[in-house]
C-alpha cells in the first residue's frame, strides 16, 4: 500500500509521473475531465462495484492510457508486475484485454458453451450435365436450349464418367498476330479452330488505318501524290501511276511517248520488287530462308535505280500527272539493261531450290484451292484470280501507257491452289524481263512532261531567263492547279491485283473525295472463305499467297 488512503503503491507512483496534481473537485465536474482522468479519480474516491467479466466487458477506454482489469491490479500490488505500463502496451498490442488475461471463473466458463451463429452451408459440387449446343433433336429443349439443368441420370452418369464425349475438345478461339512474324504487318485473325482445322477465320484490319482518303481531300493534287507511295509500300510508283493516269483523265491531257516509256519501263521494274518480296518471304514463312537472302541481293540493285532516276529509294514520287518528274540520268539505262540480262538466272536459282523442293510442293499443292467462280465472287484480281485459270490482265484488256506497244503473255494457273500462284509469279517474272528489254530497245527521244505549265512546272532554265515561268512555278508549288469538274475511275494491273482510284472534281485545287480499291483488301475479305477446313499451319501459306501489305489495306 502506498498512501494512507488506501491507494497501491504502483499506483501512487504512476498517477505522480503521468497526473501531476490531480485535483480532488466534487463529483458532478468528472463529466468535464477527460475520460482517463475520470476513472483514475473514481478508483481514488471509492472501491468499484465488481462486474461480471463474462458477460458485460469492460467500459471502452481510450487506447492511449488503459484502465487495468482488477486482477491486474491485484498482481501488480503483489510485486509480480514490475514492468511499466508502455510495456504492457507493446506486448499486447495497445490493449491488454487481447491477452487473454482476464480471470478464468466459472461464469466465464458458461458464457457461451457453444458457437450461436448459424450453421454455414457450403455449395457442394453437382453433377450439372453436359453443355452441348443443339444441333439435332436428341438435345433440343425448347425450355433449356443449352442443356444447362440437364440432369443425367445415375447409370448413365457412371457409364460415361470417362467416354470420349464427355473429354471431347471444342472449338479453340485463338488470335493469330498481329505480332506473329508471318502476319506480313499487322494482320490480326480471330481463328476458330477444332483441334488444328480452322473452322471460321475472321479478319480484323484498321490497326494501320491513317485515313489516308480524307488527308487527299485537304491536300493540292500534286501533294495528295506521296500519300500513294505509302499505300502499297512495296510496290511504290505503280501507285503513283494509278493515281496520275485518273488525274491526267480529268485535265484530259496526253503524256509525252517518252513518259510512257519511262512509266512502262519502272512498272515492271516494280513489278519484279515486288514479287521478289512476295515470293521469297512466302518461303521464309514455310520454312526456306536462302532465297530470300539471295533475292534480296537483288532487290537491292532495283532500289539503287529507284535512287538514281527519283532520289529516293522508297517513296519515290516520280510518276507525277503530266509525266514524270525528271528523264533518266546519264548512264541509267545501261545499268538496267545490264541487270537484266543476268537476272534470269536468278529466277532459274531461286526456282532450284523451290520449284521441286518436295517440303515446298507438300506445303503448298491443294492448299488453298479457288475455283473460277469463287474468285470472280470475291472479287479477286491479279495473280489471285489467274491463278484459278482466269486470263484477266488490264495491262491486255484495257492497256495504259505503253503497255499496247509491247509484247508480253499472261501466265495463268489451272488448279488454283498456292504452287500454281506461285507459279504464275515466278512466269511473270520472265515477262516482266521480257518487257523491260522491250521498253529499253524501243525507248524515244524526247520530253518527259507535259509542256504545259499550268500543269507541269517549267525547267530551271526558264525560271532563270523569264519572270513568267517563275511565276508558274511558284503557284504551282503553293495554290497548285485547277482541276476541270468531273469524275473518273481510274485502274491498273498492280502487282498484286487492281488497284483503281475514284476520283471527284468539284472545279477547285483540291480533290472533293479520293477512293482507292485496293487489291488486297478483297483478297483478305475473302480469307475465311478460302483458309475454311485447312490446318492452322496452312494458314500461314494462304496468307503469303494473298501477298497482303496493310498500307493498302487499311488505308
Amino acid at each position: 500500500e502506498g498512501d494512507s488512503g488506501g491507494t497501491p503503491h504502483w499506483l501512487a507512483l504512476w498517477r505522480k509521473n503521468n497526473v501531476p496534481n490531480p485535483p480532488r473537485t466534487h463529483h458532478h465536474h468528472h463529466q468535464k475531465l477527460p475520460r482517463f482522468l475520470a476513472l483514475q479519480l473514481q478508483d481514488s474516491t471509492g472501491p468499484r462495484p465488481r462486474r461480471n467479466l463474462s458477460v458485460c466487458p469492460p467500459p471502452a477506454i481510450d487506447s492511449e492510457q488503459e484502465a487495468l482489469p482488477g486482477h491486474l491490479r491485484r498482481l501488480r500490488s503483489s510485486r509480480l508486475l514490475p514492468f511499466p505500463m508502455a510495456t504492457l502496451h507493446r506486448l499486447a498490442g495497445r490493449g491488454a484485454k487481447r491477452m487473454c488475461l482476464r480471470s478464468v471463473t466459472a461464469a466465464h466458463l458458461a458464457a457461451r458453451p457453444f458457437a450461436t451463429t448459424c450453421l454455414r452451408k457450403y455449395a457442394a459440387p453437382e453433377p450439372m450435365g453436359t453443355r452441348l449446343i443443339p444441333v439435332d433433336d436428341d438435345f433440343a429443349n425448347p425450355n433449356d436450349p443449352y442443356g444447362v439443368t440437364r440432369q443425367l441420370p445415375a447409370a448413365a452418369r457412371k457409364s460415361r464418367e470417362n467416354s470420349v464425349e464427355d473429354r471431347k475438345v471444342r472449338h479453340y478461339t485463338v488470335n493469330f498476330g498481329p505480332q506473329h512474324p508471318a502476319a506480313h504487318g499487322v494482320l490480326r485473325l480471330i481463328l476458330e479452330l477444332n483441334g488444328e482445322e480452322i473452322i471460321r477465320a475472321d479478319p480484323h484490319v484498321g490497326l494501320l488505318h491513317r485515313g489516308t482518303e480524307k488527308l487527299i481531300e485537304y491536300k493540292t493534287y500534286l501533294q495528295a501524290l506521296p500519300y500513294f507511295d505509302r499505300l502499297d509500300y512495296v510496290s511504290m510508283m505503280t501507285n503513283e501511276q494509278c493515281f496520275s493516269l485518273a488525274v491526267e483523265k480529268l485535265l484530259n491531257i496526253e503524256i509525252p511517248d517518252r513518259a510512257k516509256y519511262i512509266r512502262t519501263l519502272f512498272g515492271e521494274i516494280t513489278r519484279v520488287l515486288n514479287h521478289l518480296m512476295s515470293v521469297l518471304s512466302h518461303a521464309m514463312d514455310v520454312g526456306a530462308l536462302t532465297p530470300f537472302l539471295w533475292g534480296f541481293e537483288e532487290r537491292e540493285k532495283l532500289m539503287e535505280f529507284y535512287e538514281r532516276v527519283s532520289g529516293a529509294r522508297l517513296h519515290a514520287a516520280y510518276v507525277r500527272p503530266g509525266g514524270v518528274h525528271q528523264d533518266i540520268p546519264v548512264g541509267l539505262l545501261d545499268d538496267i539493261y545490264q541487270w537484266a540480262t543476268q537476272f534470269g538466272d536468278r529466277i532459274d536459282e531461286t526456282e532450284e531450290m523451290l520449284t521441286d523442293n518436295r517440303v515446298w510442293v507438300e506445303r503448298l499443292r491443294g492448299v488453298g484451292v479457288i475455283s473460277a467462280a469463287e474468285a470472280l465472287n470475291l472479287s479477286f484480281t491479279g495473280v489471285m484470280l489467274r491463278g484459278s485459270g482466269v486470263p484477266w490482265d488490264i495491262r491486255k484488256s484495257q492497256p495504259y501507257d505503253a503497255y499496247d506497244k509491247v509484247e508480253f503473255d499472261v501466265p495463268v494457273g489451272t488448279n488454283g491452289d498456292c504452287y500454281d500462284r506461285y507459279l504464275c509469279r515466278m512466269e511473270e517474272f520472265r515477262q516482266s524481263l521480257r518487257i523491260i528489254h522491250q521498253c529499253l530497245n524501243q525507248m524515244p527521244a524526247g520530253p518527259v512532261r507535259v509542256e504545259d505549265y499550268k500543269i507541269s512546272p517549267p525547267p530551271r532554265t526558264a525560271m532563270k531567263e523569264n519572270m513568267e515561268a517563275l511565276i508558274h512555278h511558284f503557284l504551282l508549288y503553293t495554290k497548285g492547279y485547277a482541276v476541270p469538274p468531273g469524275e473518273t475511275y481510274s485502274v491498273i494491273e498492280a502487282p498484286k491485283g487492281e488497284m483503281g482510284v475514284y476520283v471527284v472534281s468539284d472545279g477547285s485545287e483540291r480533290p472533293y473525295r479520293c477512293h482507292i480499291r485496293a487489291p488486297g483488301f478483297a483478297h483478305l475479305g475473302g480469307f475465311d472463305h478460302v483458309s475454311k477446313g485447312h490446318m492452322l499451319a496452312d494458314a500461314v501459306a494462304v496468307i503469303g499467297t494473298m501477298d497482303l501489305v496493310f498500307g493498302e489495306v487499311d488505308r
